[in-house]
């Protein structure tokens, strides 16, 4: 594993957020996805720009984590953490980063610290930690699917 944390330098417009999405998706994508108004929970359905705009989001799989959030006239920001190393359109952020795998545990719809009509799939998630090598400090938790 090759662990990356980088960020969007420029903003991204929907369609290039898109296409990034694209490219690192794979048939073992989730999407979480978050309006002013209610959220997605964990869908597998293609993103497409009938859901935009949103306030932030995120794509996950077993190789990564893409986050985004809203900046401005539809841009968005991008934060990218990866097991892949890097990818063209994120800058690095900190330099030597280790990696951490967790399980993790999705709670039943009928768990009452969730919104009412909350959704998950049929999903088994872990926890990757991106720990900091020269300071041990974890900066990152990353949501990811199990192999």
């Amino acid at each position: 594993m090759k662990p990356f944390v980088g960020f969007s330098e420029k903003d991204l417009s929907v369609n290039l957020l898109l296409e990034i999405i694209e490219s690192l998706s794979s048939p073992s994508s989730h999407y979480f996805l978050r309006w002013t108004d209610r959220v997605s929970g964990i869908i597998q359905e293609k993103l497409t720009d009938a859901k935009f705009p949103m306030l932030e989001g995120q794509m996950f799989n077993y190789d990564y984590e893409l986050r985004w959030k809203y900046k401005s006239q539809n841009h968005y920001e991008a934060l990218l953490l990866s097991t892949k190393g890097e990818h063209p359109s994120f800058a690095p952020l900190g330099e030597d980063w280790l990696i951490e795998e967790h399980n993790a545990h999705i709670y039943p719809a009928t768990e009452t610290r969730f919104p009412k009509g909350f959704q998950t799939t049929n999903v088994d998630v872990a926890q990757r930690y991106f720990r900091d090598k020269k300071t041990a400090t974890v900066h990152f938790v990353a949501l990811t699917t199990k192999r």
